[in-house]
């Protein structure tokens, strides 16, 4: 069945009768066991797509998922908008946004968000820099602070927290988040602001300090997004959605177990191990736990997005003359998928 195309399908339906017509109506307007590529970071913020992978969500919806992994947002779009990726979640950055303005990619849902009373993303301070007086973000004007690339999410953040304070900091690019990690431990550069699986274990080994929240700064801050092609938006609808009904189930699994924990202990602790296949991994589960568990963010319900938010971001990029004006909501995002 699994290799049956939608036109025979139909031609066979034609021909039979009663209850084993009844049966074909079953099979998926796709092929079944359509293989995907899912592109990740090995946050927990990207558990929605380790959930639906480990529990058979995707397989359930008849698509063969192998995962690649990244370091930082804009190479992801880059292989999305390729097609060596067909889905991914991450944050909007200025490559995502120019690679939809040429008509190579398309955001089609949301996933980690910041929500009033689940604790967020952190900013840091160096242990040199606080010592040296950065205590709160009030106090960033004239440091550093750490992004991946010009057009980051750690760009837009960093840019808004420094407006509110009427800072003006220099950003220097560092390319991946280890990167960022060690030269935050070394004191070449000031600030940087992180989800809280990985700020919280580095504040609690004094290599740094937290000194605020970015939800503070951004609220409801519609924090990673996911996107695929602008083909596979356009001309693989079915599969598309069968991407995002099992990524939806994912999430809904772990705000239950880890965000509501609504789910009782026991499914909080099997949803841990089942992230820790793929978050500090390296780790003994031991030491793996108290980080994810407490790195635990809203996952967008229904890969639902705050319009408002992106919106607010695509005004950002297109004040720091990182994108051209005339680049809109509709070029983003497919709002279809949404509805």
């Amino acid at each position: 069945m699994s290799n049956i195309s939608r036109r025979t399908t139909l031609k066979l339906i034609s021909l039979m009768g009663g209850a084993a017509a009844s049966m074909m109506v079953t099979v998926p307007s796709y092929a079944a066991d359509t293989k995907i590529n899912v592109g990740a970071l090995r946050f927990t913020s990207h558990a929605a797509s380790f959930v639906a992978f480990e529990r058979g969500y995707f397989k359930a919806e008849g698509l063969d998922v192998e995962f690649k992994f990244f370091q930082a947002a804009q190479p992801m779009a880059v292989a999305v908008a390729s097609k060596d990726v067909d889905y991914a979640v991450t944050a909007i950055s200025g490559g995502l946004i120019s690679l939809a303005e040429k008509g190579a990619t398309k955001v089609i849902g949301g996933a980690l968000m910041e929500e009033a009373g689940i604790d967020g993303q952190k900013i840091l301070a160096s242990d040199a820099a606080f010592k040296a007086g950065l205590t709160s973000p009030a106090k960033l004007d004239g440091k550093s602070y750490a992004v991946t690339q010009a057009g980051s999410s750690f760009h837009y953040m960093g840019s808004k927290i420094a407006a509110k304070e009427g800072a003006k900091v220099s950003f220097k690019p560092l390319q991946k988040v280890g990167a960022i990690i060690g030269a935050m431990k070394s004191g070449q550069v000031d600030a940087w602001s992180i989800v809280p699986h990985i700020a919280k274990p580095l504040d609690k080994g004094g290599a740094v300090h937290i000194i605020g929240n970015v939800a503070d700064y951004i609220p409801n801050y519609q924090v990673t997004v996911v996107f695929t092609s602008a083909d596979n938006a356009a001309n693989k609808r079915d599969t598309t959605q069968a991407f995002l009904r099992a990524f939806s189930k994912g999430a809904a699994d772990f705000n239950a177990a880890l965000v509501d924990k609504t789910a009782g202990d026991a499914a909080a602790e099997n949803m841990v191990k089942l992230v820790h296949k793929y978050v500090y991994a390296d780790r003994p589960y031991e030491k793996a736990a108290p980080s994810i568990r407490n790195g635990a963010m809203r996952i967008s319900p229904n890969a639902a997005i705050n319009m408002a938010s992106v919106k607010d971001q695509l005004d950002w990029f297109k004040s720091e003359k990182l994108i051209k004006d005339s680049i809109t909501m509709d070029t983003l995002v497919d709002a279809s998928y949404s509805n």
